[in-house]
This record gives C-alpha cells, sequence and structure tokens, in this order.
C-alpha cells in the first residue's frame, strides 16, 4: 500500500532554502513540511515543553503522537527556551543564515524580546517572515488566538456544514488550520519570487480567520448576489441539482452532475430518458426548482442498485460520481499507491505531497524528528558550541 520516493536523487525545486520553523500546532507546521518536502532545509524549533501536538494522541510513534507526525516529516529539530536572553540570541544566530521564518507566537511576543518584524527587517533585510495567527496583529479581533473549530464556528463554515434539519456542524478535518498553511506557503513562494527583483524580504500574515472566509464559495458570492443568508443543504449542492449522496442497495453513492448533457447520460443508464425532456427537469435552474420531486426519482431508481457497478457505469459514461467510502478503503485503493500518496521513510508511514512536479518532485527522506533530535548538528554546523547555550537548549520535553 506505500510507494516507494520515486527520484530519491534529484534536489528538490526549493533546495539550497533555509527555514526556521518556530511554529507549532497545525497551519505552520505544515506550511513548513510542504517546504521540508521540496528541498528546504527546515529546522523544527520547539520549546522547552515540545510542540503540544506531540501529547495529542493516542496513537503514538516514541514521544509523538500521530498528529505531530503528519505534519513534521522531513525537517530537523532543535529545542530552544527563547524566554531566556540567551535563547533569544540563539534563535537570531539561527536566523542569520535563514531565507524565511515560520512563526505562530502569542501576537507580542517577539515584539517583547525586540524580536518583531520592523527589527527583524532592519537585521536580515532578505528574510521572509511569515506569522501564523488566529486573526491577525490588529483590528476587533486582533491578538486574539485561534484554533480551527472556533474559527469554522465565528467565520461561519459550521453555518452551512450539516443536514439541512440539524445543527451547524464542523467539517470534520481540520480544513482551516491546512488551509491557512497552504497560504502560508503560496505567500512565501510569492516572496521569494519577488525578492528576486527587490533583494528584500517582506512580511506575510496568514490568518484563519482570513482564510475560512476565503473557503466560503459559492456561499459568499450567492449572498452577494441575493443578499439571502446560506443555510445548510447537507450533502446538497445550493447551486447544482442533482449533486447530493443517494443510497444503494449496497453503500452509498455521490452524483455530482455538473451539466445538463451528464443529466442526460445519467438518466439515460438508470433507465429514465425522458426525464431530461420534462420542462421541469430540463436545466440546471429547472431542476433546482423541482429539486425535492427529482431527487425522490433519483432515490428510487439507485435503491436498488449496486453502487460499484453503478457508479462504473457512470463514471465509464462521463458522469462524475464515486461511491461513499472510508478511510482504510481510500489508503487500499490502487489509485491512491498509484499517486504516491503514502509513503515510508525509515519506519515511518505518512501521507505524500499533492504537490507533483515532473523534474523536481517531493521527496522523503527523515522521518519526524525526535524532540531536540538535531540540536548539537545544527549549531555545530553554524560553528556553535552546544554548551555555550546549554542553559536554553532542553533535552527532555518539559514534564
Amino acid at each position: 500500500m506505500t510507494a516507494p520516493n520515486p527520484t530519491p536523487c534529484l534536489r528538490g525545486a526549493l533546495d539550497g532554502l533555509r527555514v526556521i520553523d518556530a511554529s507549532r500546532v497545525l497551519g505552520g507546521p505544515y506550511a513548513g513540511q510542504v517546504l521540508a518536502d521540496h528541498g528546504a532545509d527546515v529546522i523544527k524549533v520547539e520549546p522547552p515543553g515540545g510542540d503540544e501536538t506531540r501529547g495529542w494522541g493516542p496513537p503514538f510513534d516514541g514521544d509523538a503522537a500521530s498528529y505531530f507526525v503528519g505534519v513534521n516529516r522531513n525537517k530537523r529539530g532543535i529545542a530552544i527556551d527563547c524566554a531566556q536572553p540567551a535563547g533569544q540570541q540563539l534563535l537570531i544566530e539561527l536566523l542569520s543564515d535563514a531565507d524565511v521564518f515560520i512563526e505562530n507566537f502569542k501576537i507580542g511576543t517577539l515584539e517583547r524580546w525586540g524580536l518583531g518584524s520592523e527589527a527583524l527587517r532592519e537585521r536580515f533585510p532578505r528574510l521572509i517572515h511569515c506569522r501564523v495567527s488566529g486573526f491577525g496583529a490588529d483590528g476587533p479581533y486582533g491578538a486574539q488566538p485561534g484554533y480551527d473549530a472556533a474559527v469554522q464556528a465565528l467565520c461561519g463554515i459550521m453555518s452551512v456544514n450539516g443536514e439541512a434539519d440539524g445543527g451547524a456542524l464542523r467539517v470534520g478535518v481540520p480544513v482551516i488550520d491546512l488551509a491557512t498553511g497552504q497560504n502560508a506557503v503560496i505567500g512565501i513562494l510569492l516572496a521569494l519570487q519577488e525578492r528576486q527583483r527587490s533583494g528584500r524580504g517582506q512580511l506575510i500574515e496568514a490568518t484563519l480567520y482570513d482564510s475560512g472566509i476565503a473557503l466560503l464559495h459559492p456561499q459568499l458570492a450567492n449572498y452577494y448576489l441575493s443578499g439571502k443568508t446560506p443555510r445548510r443543504t447537507g450533502n446538497k449542492h445550493p447551486n447544482i441539482c442533482p449533486y447530493d449522496a443517494f443510497d444503494t442497495r449496497t453503500t452509498p453513492i455521490f452524483l455530482a452532475v455538473g451539466n445538463n448533457r451528464q443529466f442526460a447520460i445519467l438518466c439515460r443508464l438508470l433507465g429514465r430518458d425522458d426525464l431530461p425532456r420534462d420542462e421541469r427537469f430540463a436545466s440546471n435552474a429547472a431542476r433546482n426548482g423541482h429539486r425535492a420531486l427529482l431527487c425522490a426519482e433519483l432515490t428510487r431508481l439507485l435503491a436498488e442498485r449496486d453502487c460499484e457497478e453503478v457508479a462504473r457505469q457512470l463514471i465509464a459514461a462521463g458522469v462524475p460520481c464515486a461511491p461513499v467510502r472510508t478511510i482504510d478503503q481510500v489508503v487500499a485503493d490502487p489509485h491512491t499507491r498509484h499517486r504516491q500518496m503514502i509513503v515510508e521513510v525509515d519506519g515511518y508511514r505518512g501521507t505524500g505531497s499533492p504537490i507533483k512536479l515532473s523534474r523536481t518532485p517531493a521527496s522523503y527522506v527523515r522521518r519526524p524528528p525526535a524532540f531536540a533530535q538535531h540540536t548539537d548538528q545544527i549549531l555545530r554546523e553554524r560553528g556553535i558550541d552546544p554548551e555555550t547555550f546549554a542553559d536554553v537548549l532542553p533535552r527532555q520535553p518539559g514534564v
């Protein structure tokens, strides 16, 4: 079920890029892992007690829960007590040869240490500083802490997720954290491109709140035009019909019928090629207007069919659809293996990069670091004697 690293000898697209990843939890570490997968030298800087996600289990692998393991591969690890002046000085030493600094310290922390964005810009003009936060540094919610589920609630995602007659529901994956990490990577790559012209770094702000609002498509677009507050529709799409999950004799199937041609094919394969000629179903707008009637008929037609069989027929005919599967079924799918979306490194098993480059693909060379695993290596290659900073170099997580 795993794919080997296809090109372990190739240098990644970001080879030579030096990144200090002092972020914790999910958004920032995920951004750091994306950069590391594509060749950047990413140093994970943890506080004395470690990234809190090390304890977000079970399951565990050594000193780290799966939550940590999933977003920290290909990095080298060091722990620094940055609350002490010597720790802040050591952080400065690490930043002296860095291209990118990713952090999600509580807003104001770096400023108290004399390492705010302006101070960093003066000291390291080429440094790209990526700040990941809940809401940004200012504004009505400025400096407030943010966690994915709370921001899902605040930005409206929960209000449009769930069954129509049920309560607001959290999306089952930390979609805002992950989107924020992706936005951080986009910002970093944009800043790196601009630095080639100007020779200067800049501050990037990637916030959970902004990312959550940016995910509200088409709900926000619908609201802008209609003035109507979007509501929950369950699996149904607010704009497209039929676009919903339907029970079959075996497992549910999701139909994603986006145009009249696909609808006509669906109806023909289900033995109702008369439906597209019915004015109530002749267009997407008409189908939306008679949604309940159409869905009831499709439910009846699919009820005694085998999900896998009907899915194969529809897909072969060009109708987007899929069985509703469980995670173990996804892992076992040959296409998951073909797309190299499951990888193994030195006993580590993780999810592959979805970013596929033809000449410089992602590579997987290091399992996630144990706490402070590479401290001596990182310092000595910079000519720093670890004993000089022994008081701010924790070797074990705090209790």
